[in-house]
């Protein structure tokens, strides 16, 4: 499994919103379209947590290859109103969001 992690910043009260975002996003074939296996949303003092699991490597892949479908487009924009870039000065693409994994441990 390979998983990616999302950092932002979030309104504290933002939370029950975009669970409902992410909800009704993940009742369509979007998550299969991009390989995602599991998806987890965290919050913490203002930041915003997005990890996302896949089956295998080409993930991000998958997610550039779905980004111009509509239902893509239409999550990243209701979003908007919730969810701000960590670092808006650097921020272009997701992967500019995405934290690097330096450890990782799994039992046997």
């Amino acid at each position: 499994m390979h998983s990616n992690l999302i950092v932002a910043r979030m309104d504290p009260g933002a939370t029950a919103d975009v669970a409902r975002l992410f909800s009704a996003f993940d009742t369509t074939g979007m998550p299969h379209r991009m390989g995602t296996r599991r998806r987890q949303l965290f919050a913490f003092r203002g930041l915003y947590f997005h990890l996302q699991d896949f089956d295998t490597e080409n993930g991000g892949e998958l997610i550039e290859e779905a980004k111009a479908d509509p239902r893509f487009i239409r999550i990243s924009e209701d979003l908007k109103p919730h969810i701000e870039a960590y670092d808006p000065a650097t921020w272009r693409t997701p992967a500019d969001a995405m934290a690097t994994r330096f450890y990782s441990w799994e039992s046997e």
